[in-house]
């Protein structure tokens, strides 16, 4: 079991914080794992195993703890002491209103609480109205590259095969512990379709699944491109389906609300402001490209940029699309106040290409670092501007 040093380490130093914990992540992304690794440090450390609560929801010996009332009652029934409780919620949006039953756990003095959702939606509304300023978040993601190549005992001269099979499948976790390739999609399949139903349709109350799934197929067929509601309703007309702008902007929000997909909106870089309206997707896991197959050529530019946005939201960066000039640069990451600007390219064929790709720095009017990461392997450093294989950046 690969240990998640990344997520842990920003954790770990709210152990015994009265903060409550939230992760969040796409449908089997490895949270249950990340907490039982949490746990284990607890252990470490001399915790008891009678003050150590763990709860998965999904579990059926857990299903008639399904009210924020009977949550809050079976827990302090467990809390026999004036001793720290480690208490970890995993599923926690399977129980109706337990944003109540968190708050009254939070104020408990000796509890430590932990809760796991695979809902992007688990921080709004009534939890952030009961929970404001009282809670920390953290967002987990699938595999990273570097966690794939430790799970397949990786050696260097495997590397650019480890990442093409990555480039291919993604990183759930589970994947990594299949043996047949033709296994993956079966796996893949029913992973999607557990976040379909489970996830969007039943939770979220959504009716048409047609419409999903076809939304979901534009949307991968368009990896990494701008596009607003009126181009998928012009899309979806073309297929002989009807929908509003409005109606596609609900199931957007579904999908993204599941994690499945994350929107990243356009900064203008000259005006230093974030434009609305002007968004791109980005998938959670590259492995869903493989369900939702087409006669799409599925080229390397989208994926490689989708790989990139996710190892730079796996960093804890906050990232969006750049804007200035009339040019596009890939991306715009600010970690505080430190600015990076990254463009994504498959490779660098010739003179035009790296033109190009280096050129759109030009219209940006800053000093700020500045880099192109691409899959070759030659160094096309240039003009303060650095060049990064994408396999050399993913291990940076």
């Amino acid at each position: 079991m690969i240990k998640r040093d990344r997520y842990i380490s920003k954790i770990r130093g709210f152990y015994d914080s009265d903060l409550v914990k939230v992760i969040a992540g796409i449908r089997r992304s490895g949270k249950s794992v990340l907490l039982a690794q949490v746990i284990d440090e607890l252990k470490e450390r001399g915790v008891d195993d009678s003050h150590i609560v763990n709860i998965n929801f999904e579990n059926l010996d857990y299903s008639e703890i399904l009210t924020a009332r009977k949550l809050d009652e079976y827990i302090k029934g467990l809390i026999r002491d004036g001793g720290k409780y480690y208490v970890f919620l995993d599923e926690i949006q399977n129980v109706e209103d337990f944003e109540l039953a968190v708050n009254s756990l939070r104020a408990t003095r000796n509890v430590s609480l932990f809760i796991t959702g695979s809902n992007g939606k688990l921080l709004s509304g009534e939890f952030a109205t009961h929970l404001s300023g009282r809670y920390v978040s953290f967002r987990i993601m699938p595999f990273s590259f570097r966690e794939a190549y430790r799970c397949l005992g990786g050696a260097p001269e495997t590397r650019d095969e480890i990442f093409m099979r990555y480039l291919k499948w993604g990183g759930m976790p589970q994947i990594y512990n299949l043996q047949l390739e033709s296994d993956y999609g079966i796996y893949l399949e029913d992973l999607y379709n557990s976040i379909i139903l489970k996830d969007i349709v039943d939770r979220l109350g959504l009716k048409d699944v047609d419409l999903l799934n076809r939304l979901m197929q534009f949307m991968i067929e368009n990896l990494g491109h701008i596009f607003s509601a009126n181009s998928i309703v012009k899309y979806l007309k073309s297929e002989a389906v009807s929908a509003t702008p409005n109606k596609i902007y609900e199931y957007l929000d579904g999908i993204e609300s599941a994690l499945v997909v994350s929107r990243v909106s356009r900064y203008d870089i000259r005006g230093k402001k974030v434009m609305q309206f002007y968004d791109k997707f980005y998938l959670a896991d590259l492995g869903l490209m493989q369900i939702k197959r087409s006669s799409y050529e599925k080229s390397s530019p989208g994926r490689l940029e989708n790989i990139v946005y996710n190892e730079l939201l796996a960093r804890g960066k906050e990232v969006y699309i750049g804007e200035t000039r009339g040019k596009e640069v890939d991306f715009v990451v600010k970690d505080f106040d430190r600015i990076t600007y990254i463009q994504v390219a498959e490779t660098l064929t010739n003179q035009e290409v790296i033109d190009r790709e280096f050129g759109v720095f030009r219209s940006v009017g800053d000093n700020y670092e500045k880099m192109v990461i691409s899959m070759d392997k030659v160094d096309h450093s240039r003009d303060g501007i650095k060049h990064y294989n994408i396999v050399d950046w993913l291990f940076s």
